[in-house]
């Protein structure tokens, strides 16, 4: 079982930087695709971006390309228990709920989510 713990969230203004963490429990990332999605009141969760874990492939939705960037901790491959997303150049617009989410690197869902952590970015 993979439990998974984000922190990181807070509010600022436009154009300011957070970084989002998120911490595994129970096991490492070894063999899955870490994830981080946001939702906002009344729509659907979406997909922010995405990391390989071993690192070597990223990908990001069109909205973050060139502000966000996904990373994970510098541990060993088969240590790796952390990914972050550092969140620079913030608008009003990345206002949500921000989750982690982890899937296997060999199948296409997301079946391990954190509880979320909040991002408010004011104007």
């Amino acid at each position: 079982q993979l439990h998974l713990v984000e922190s990181g969230g807070g509010s600022v203004q436009t154009g300011g930087s957070l970084r989002l963490s998120c911490a595994a429990s129970g096991r490492t990332f070894t063999g899955y695709r870490m994830a981080w999605f946001r939702q906002v009141p009344g729509k659907e969760r979406e997909f922010v971006a995405a990391i390989t874990w071993s690192g070597g492939n990223t990908d990001y939705a069109d909205s973050v390309k060139g502000r966000f960037t996904i990373s994970r901790d510098n541990a060993p491959l088969f240590l790796v228990k952390k990914v972050f997303l550092q969140m620079n150049s913030l608008k009003p617009e990345d206002t949500a709920v921000y989750y982690c989410a982890a899937g296997l690197s060999t199948g296409t869902s997301y079946d391990y989510w954190g509880q979320g952590t909040q991002v408010t970015v004011s104007s």
